[in-house]
């Protein structure tokens, strides 16, 4: 695959450890300890096939979370920053280097019309706090005796490990999401590691 496809795929790949389809959209979680602001900081890997293919992404993301927006800066395994979103209420905006800003009104659209394959950014933002909605819209709180849910878009997630798993809600460190198939993307399998707060 050449370098700039890979590069691009990247950067919208870490777009899944921090995206949202618009902040006016997302669920909103009322117990334990979520929070509406969070800076965060991880790395992925992306598996999945594609016209017989085997497909391999991996990146690191940094997270800016805010009422009324979210931040991501997506960064290549050398250190660049290859992309960044914002998502607002109203829109989402992409910009990679030395290409004019792209606009939709929400951050699905955006990386529909640019991948053309599925990426989990409505539930993002619940995930990387330990939370879901589960299959029948109920609200999912995950713990290390309660580690795994099938989300309401057909997401199939583990919470792995945790940052600390002996508090009392304990933030997760490694999330597993699956997904069987979506168009002619089958077998996607996203790696997630949210690095601890320095």
């Amino acid at each position: 695959m050449p370098l700039t496809r890979r590069l691009t795929l990247l950067a919208f790949a870490a777009a899944l450890a921090g995206c949202a389809t618009s902040t006016a959209k997302l669920s909103t979680a009322t117990v334990g300890d979520y929070r509406d602001t969070i800076d965060l900081s991880g790395k992925l890997s992306v598996n999945y096939q594609k016209d017989g293919r085997q497909e391999s992404i991996t990146g690191n993301f940094n997270w800016e979370q805010r009422p009324g927006a979210i931040d991501v800066a997506l960064i290549s395994p050398l250190g660049q920053t290859v992309a960044t979103i914002n998502v607002t209420p109203n829109s989402a905006t992409l910009v990679q280097g030395g290409q004019a800003p792209r606009t939709a009104d929400d951050i699905d659209s955006l990386t529909q019309q640019a991948l053309g394959w599925p990426l989990p950014v409505s539930g993002l933002r619940d995930w990387l706090q330990g939370y879901a909605l589960d299959a029948q819209g109920q609200r999912f709180r995950a713990s290390p005796a309660n580690n795994s849910v099938t989300t309401r878009d057909g997401w199939r997630l583990r919470f792995v490990e945790w940052q600390d798993p002996a508090a009392p809600q304990p933030a997760p460190r490694l999330i597993q999401a699956e997904r069987a198939a979506s168009g002619d993307i089958t077998d996607l399998a996203i790696r997630i590691v949210v690095l601890p707060a320095a």
